[in-house]
């Protein structure tokens, strides 16, 4: 039996990563392969491009319905957009469906070379946004799932445009609906959001861990300027909550819009485990409140 030697399997590695346009970048010492789209500017008089950054590990089954989501959203809107897609070292199919996808959208590629978890993707992804942004952009984050609806971001970028700052997909607005969460994510969910009202109070705010954000540009950039590395520094999912705590204190004009949260639409396992979770949050909570956020 022959054996193929390190040196030769690595080249061929870079061969095929070379092929497909993938390019080595780091973020935060984490090595990636990106494979970057053009954004279409349609107009000169295009305010602005809405950066979308889905964060997703092994996400095959239900990527391509809400990249076609996505897709049409932006073509009924008319406006300028990029979808960026971290791969966060998947071992399914992920990166081959961003890859295809690009073809028909301005897409993005970010794929981790190992898995980092949350807190590392969406880091990626914002750097990477960032990157790619001008002031009076906007980007907007949410889960790679199909979970949360595309139509949504119609209604965060209005939001955007009337003055505010920071903009979540609610759970706890009028109108809000959430289809098909187990029970105890929904008992963990509300009793996160009662012990941050109390604690940490945000104004405008009542879902501290929804992922489901849109960002004025010189706001995210601005923030991640200031806290460096540490800006997306928790572990686990709690990271969405400490997002909003290191932006409380600049006095962001923050506000919110109802979801309709479709679970039941999920593809696969979930990746929360829910005691964990819970622990992260409330050590993260009280950490937060003892230094003064």
């Amino acid at each position: 039996m022959t054996s193929i030697s390190q040196s030769k399997l690595q080249d061929s590695t870079n061969d095929a990563q070379h092929s497909a346009g993938l390019i080595e970048q780091e973020f935060v010492g984490v090595k990636t392969l990106v494979k970057q789209g053009e954004t279409a500017v349609q107009s000169e008089s295009d305010a602005y491009t809405t950066f979308v950054m889905l964060p997703a590990y092994n996400e095959a089954e239900g990527l391509p319905s809400l990249l076609e989501k996505i897709r049409q959203v932006f073509a009924t809107n008319g406006q300028p957009y990029h979808v960026i897609v971290v791969d966060d070292a998947s071992t399914d199919d992920t990166s081959e469906i961003a890859i295809t996808a690009a073809q028909d959208m301005p897409l993005t590629l970010v794929r981790h070379q190992t898995n980092q978890n949350l807190p590392g993707a969406l880091r990626s992804g914002m750097m990477k946004a960032i990157e790619m942004g001008t002031p009076g952009d906007v980007i907007v984050t949410m889960d790679g799932d199909d979970t949360h609806p595309p139509g949504s971001i119609n209604c965060l970028l209005q939001k955007i445009s009337e003055g505010y700052d920071v903009v979540t997909a609610s759970r706890y607005q009028i109108g809000s609906r959430v289809m098909g969460v187990p029970f105890n994510r929904v008992l963990m969910t509300w009793g996160a959001r009662m012990l941050f009202r109390v604690v940490m109070p945000i104004p405008g705010v009542r879902d501290y861990t929804c992922g489901y954000r849109a960002y004025r540009f010189d706001v995210l950039r601005d923030t991640m300027e200031y806290y460096g590395d540490q800006f997306v520094s928790e572990k686990g999912f709690s990271c969405m909550a400490d997002v909003l705590l290191k932006m409380r204190r600049f006095k962001y004009v923050f506000g919110e819009v109802p979801l309709l949260l479709r679970y039941d639409q999920k593809q696969g396992v979930s990746k929360m485990a829910v005691g964990r979770t819970v622990s992260l949050t409330l050590k993260l909570l009280f950490k937060r409140r003892l230094s003064g956020y």
